[in-house]
Protein backbone atom coordinates (compact mmCIF):
# COMPACT_ATOMS: atom_id res chain seq x y z
CA UNK A 1 0.00 0.00 0.00
CA UNK A 2 2.83 2.40 0.84
CA UNK A 3 4.46 1.74 -2.54
CA UNK A 4 1.19 2.56 -4.31
CA UNK A 5 0.89 5.83 -2.40
CA UNK A 6 4.51 6.70 -3.18
CA UNK A 7 4.02 5.87 -6.84
CA UNK A 8 0.91 8.04 -7.00
CA UNK A 9 2.70 10.93 -5.26
CA UNK A 10 5.68 10.51 -7.61
CA UNK A 11 3.43 10.50 -10.66
CA UNK A 12 1.75 13.73 -9.55
CA UNK A 13 4.83 15.57 -8.26
CA UNK A 14 7.51 14.54 -10.75
CA UNK A 15 6.20 13.07 -14.00
CA UNK A 16 4.51 16.27 -15.24
CA UNK A 17 7.97 17.85 -15.38
CA UNK A 18 9.68 15.31 -17.63
CA UNK A 19 9.38 17.62 -20.65
CA UNK A 20 11.16 20.40 -18.76
CA UNK A 21 13.79 17.90 -17.62
CA UNK A 22 14.37 16.74 -21.18
CA UNK A 23 14.52 20.33 -22.41
CA UNK A 24 17.18 21.23 -19.85
CA UNK A 25 19.22 18.08 -20.53
CA UNK A 26 19.02 18.56 -24.29
CA UNK A 27 20.33 22.11 -24.06
CA UNK A 28 23.06 21.24 -21.58
CA UNK A 29 24.27 18.15 -23.43
CA UNK A 30 23.55 19.36 -26.97
CA UNK A 31 22.38 15.89 -27.90
CA UNK A 32 18.78 14.62 -27.91
CA UNK A 33 19.83 10.98 -27.49
CA UNK A 34 22.20 11.73 -24.58
CA UNK A 35 19.47 13.88 -23.05
CA UNK A 36 16.96 11.03 -23.24
CA UNK A 37 19.41 8.69 -21.52
CA UNK A 38 20.23 11.16 -18.79
CA UNK A 39 16.59 12.07 -18.12
CA UNK A 40 15.80 8.39 -17.78
CA UNK A 41 18.73 7.96 -15.38
CA UNK A 42 17.73 11.08 -13.44
CA UNK A 43 14.13 9.86 -13.22
CA UNK A 44 15.33 6.59 -11.72
CA UNK A 45 17.47 8.54 -9.24
CA UNK A 46 14.45 10.68 -8.38
CA UNK A 47 12.32 7.58 -7.80
CA UNK A 48 14.98 5.98 -5.58
CA UNK A 49 15.33 9.18 -3.55
CA UNK A 50 11.65 10.09 -3.56
CA UNK A 51 11.23 9.10 0.09
CA UNK A 52 13.51 12.06 0.92
CA UNK A 53 11.46 14.52 -1.17
CA UNK A 54 9.90 17.01 1.23
CA UNK A 55 9.42 20.00 -0.99
CA UNK A 56 6.33 21.32 -2.62
CA UNK A 57 8.09 21.92 -5.93
CA UNK A 58 8.73 18.66 -7.73
CA UNK A 59 9.83 20.53 -10.83
CA UNK A 60 12.77 22.25 -9.14
CA UNK A 61 13.73 19.03 -7.37
CA UNK A 62 13.71 16.98 -10.59
CA UNK A 63 15.54 19.68 -12.56
CA UNK A 64 18.24 19.81 -9.88
CA UNK A 65 18.75 16.06 -10.25
CA UNK A 66 18.83 16.38 -14.05
CA UNK A 67 21.25 19.29 -13.86
CA UNK A 68 23.60 17.44 -11.53
CA UNK A 69 23.43 14.33 -13.72
CA UNK A 70 24.22 16.39 -16.82
CA UNK A 71 27.20 18.16 -15.30
CA UNK A 72 28.56 14.88 -13.93
CA UNK A 73 28.20 13.35 -17.39
CA UNK A 74 29.86 16.38 -19.03
CA UNK A 75 32.79 16.21 -16.58
CA UNK A 76 33.35 12.57 -17.49
CA UNK A 77 32.71 12.77 -21.23
CA UNK A 78 33.20 16.33 -22.47
CA UNK A 79 35.40 18.23 -20.07
CA UNK A 80 36.09 21.02 -22.57
CA UNK A 81 32.43 22.07 -22.67
CA UNK A 82 32.54 23.02 -19.00
CA UNK A 83 35.43 25.44 -19.53
CA UNK A 84 34.21 29.01 -19.48
CA UNK A 85 36.97 31.19 -20.77
CA UNK A 86 36.84 34.85 -19.85
CA UNK A 87 36.54 37.02 -22.93
CA UNK A 88 36.94 40.69 -22.09
CA UNK A 89 35.07 41.76 -25.20
CA UNK A 90 32.07 39.65 -24.23
CA UNK A 91 32.05 40.16 -20.46
CA UNK A 92 32.54 43.90 -20.30
CA UNK A 93 31.71 47.05 -22.15
CA UNK A 94 28.47 48.12 -23.69
CA UNK A 95 27.21 46.73 -26.94
CA UNK A 96 25.35 48.93 -29.35
CA UNK A 97 23.51 46.04 -30.94
CA UNK A 98 19.88 45.24 -30.30
CA UNK A 99 18.81 42.77 -27.61
CA UNK A 100 18.15 39.13 -28.54
CA UNK A 101 14.44 39.19 -27.68
CA UNK A 102 13.81 42.03 -30.08
CA UNK A 103 15.69 40.22 -32.84
CA UNK A 104 13.54 37.16 -32.24
CA UNK A 105 10.36 39.16 -32.69
CA UNK A 106 11.70 40.71 -35.87
CA UNK A 107 11.75 37.35 -37.62
CA UNK A 108 15.11 35.94 -36.51
CA UNK A 109 15.81 32.50 -37.94
CA UNK A 110 15.10 29.85 -35.30
CA UNK A 111 18.13 27.80 -36.29
CA UNK A 112 20.37 30.80 -35.74
CA UNK A 113 18.97 31.31 -32.24
CA UNK A 114 19.48 27.62 -31.45
CA UNK A 115 23.05 27.81 -32.71
CA UNK A 116 23.72 30.89 -30.58
CA UNK A 117 22.35 29.08 -27.52
CA UNK A 118 24.44 26.00 -28.25
CA UNK A 119 27.59 28.12 -28.43
CA UNK A 120 27.11 29.34 -24.85
CA UNK A 121 29.11 27.67 -22.07
CA UNK A 122 27.02 25.08 -20.20
CA UNK A 123 26.40 27.22 -17.09
CA UNK A 124 25.18 30.16 -19.17
CA UNK A 125 23.04 27.89 -21.36
CA UNK A 126 21.54 26.36 -18.23
CA UNK A 127 20.60 29.76 -16.80
CA UNK A 128 19.02 30.95 -20.06
CA UNK A 129 17.08 27.73 -20.61
CA UNK A 130 15.71 27.69 -17.06
CA UNK A 131 14.80 31.38 -17.09
CA UNK A 132 13.66 32.07 -20.64
CA UNK A 133 12.42 28.69 -21.84
CA UNK A 134 11.16 27.22 -18.56
CA UNK A 135 10.08 30.52 -16.95
CA UNK A 136 11.73 29.84 -13.60
CA UNK A 137 12.49 32.53 -11.04
CA UNK A 138 16.03 33.52 -10.09
CA UNK A 139 15.51 31.83 -6.73
CA UNK A 140 14.38 28.58 -8.36
CA UNK A 141 17.35 28.64 -10.73
CA UNK A 142 19.69 29.29 -7.79
CA UNK A 143 18.18 26.36 -5.89
CA UNK A 144 18.54 24.04 -8.88
CA UNK A 145 22.09 25.13 -9.69
CA UNK A 146 23.13 25.38 -6.05
CA UNK A 147 24.34 28.97 -6.44
CA UNK A 148 23.35 32.33 -4.93
CA UNK A 149 20.83 34.54 -6.73
CA UNK A 150 23.63 37.00 -7.53
CA UNK A 151 25.45 34.28 -9.46
CA UNK A 152 22.26 33.47 -11.35
CA UNK A 153 21.87 37.13 -12.25
CA UNK A 154 25.49 37.33 -13.37
CA UNK A 155 25.21 34.21 -15.50
CA UNK A 156 22.02 35.47 -17.12
CA UNK A 157 23.56 38.86 -17.85
CA UNK A 158 26.64 37.28 -19.40
CA UNK A 159 24.57 34.79 -21.37
CA UNK A 160 22.28 37.51 -22.69
CA UNK A 161 25.26 39.64 -23.66
CA UNK A 162 26.82 36.73 -25.56
CA UNK A 163 23.52 35.97 -27.26
CA UNK A 164 23.09 39.60 -28.15
CA UNK A 165 26.53 39.77 -29.70
CA UNK A 166 26.08 36.50 -31.57
CA UNK A 167 22.62 37.32 -32.90
CA UNK A 168 23.52 40.88 -33.87
CA UNK A 169 26.38 39.68 -36.07
CA UNK A 170 25.52 39.14 -39.75
CA UNK A 171 24.43 35.58 -40.51
CA UNK A 172 27.32 33.23 -41.20
CA UNK A 173 29.96 35.43 -39.56
CA UNK A 174 31.85 34.43 -36.44
CA UNK A 175 31.86 36.81 -33.46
Amino acid sequence: MADTLDLTRFEHAILPHLDAAHNLARWLLRSPSDAEDLVQEASLRAWRAFATFRGADGRAWLLAIVRNSCFTWLRKNRRQELADEFDEAVHSGESESRDPERLLFEGMDTRRVQQALEELPAEFREAIVLRELEGMSYKEIGDIAGVPIGTVMSRLARARKRLQKSLAAPAGKEV
